[in-house]
């Protein structure tokens, strides 16, 4: 099966602490992926060295068999790779529609002060889709900074979706949300991964263990295990290190 990113041998230390240590990593296309472990294990850290928001020490992170580790993060994104981030963030004075039609048009290269940004049928167009994407579409007219927690996340994972990437990076999007709240999210990520590759962390494992294919649990700034939920769950290295023993292992 081949890969929509391949990372090996990455390294990242901060001082004499590796958070990132000779990671060797395989994510497939067609299959919606997570990353979990305890925190400290270098998840994000990960993310970050992805997606060119912190510089590897070492090593390569092949992106649809090229090489991106030491892009700018501007460059990631224009090759198709999007991310979200663990602290929300959008642009809290605008409404919803406002929001998605600036990152539209950041990512069309659309810039003209002497007309209306309505005036763009291409954008408006594009606005909808994402809208309607990420089941928005009743909340367009809504200031941000007055939605729940779980739709400001849904919008910031449609501000994510406004370049059209081939990889999105989800870092703990559930996290926070109400039990309604997550299920509508969790329903969309779903519905995402059908068209859109993604590979999420997160710590709600109900949720991990719901719909992610394969799983990644990394420990220390390692892999400590890949596998299908299952193997996962029933892996006594991660049983130990994370997980905990199942509550029938009497």
């Amino acid at each position: 099966m081949e890969n929509v990113l391949s990372i090996r041998g990455l390294t990242k230390r901060f001082g004499g602490l590796a958070a990132v240590d000779g990671v060797d990593l395989d994510f497939p296309y067609g299959v919606l992926s997570a990353v979990i472990g305890p925190n400290g294990a270098g998840k994000t850290t990960l993310f970050n060295l992805i997606t060119g928001m912190l510089p590897a020490d070492g090593g390569e992170v092949i992106f649809e068999g090229d090489d991106i580790a030491g892009l700018k993060p501007h460059q990631i994104v224009s090759r198709g790779l999007s991310r979200t981030l663990q602290i929300k963030s959008v642009f809290t004075g605008l409404t919803v529609a406002d929001n998605l039609r600036v990152a539209v048009m950041a990512h069309e290269k659309i810039a003209s002060p002497l007309r209306p940004a309505l005036g763009f049928s291409g954008v408006n167009r594009r606005v909808e889709e994402l809208l309607a994407e990420t089941g928005l579409a009743r909340l367009a007219k809504r200031v941000a900074g007055t939605l729940s927690y779980g739709d400001v996340a849904l919008l910031e994972i449609a501000l994510a979706l406004a370049n059209k990437p081939k990889l999105l990076l989800l870092d703990e999007p559930i996290c926070g949300m109400s039990p309604a709240e997550t299920e509508t999210t969790v329903a969309r990520i779903v519905a995402l991964s059908k068209s859109t590759q993604i590979i999420l962390i997160e710590h709600d494992m109900e949720v991990v263990f719901a719909i992610a294919e394969r799983i990644t649990v990394m420990a220390a700034g390692r892999v400590l295990a890949r596998g299908t939920p299952k193997e996962i769950a029933a892996n006594r290295d991660v049983q130990d290190a994370y997980l905990g023993a199942p509550e029938d292992a009497a």
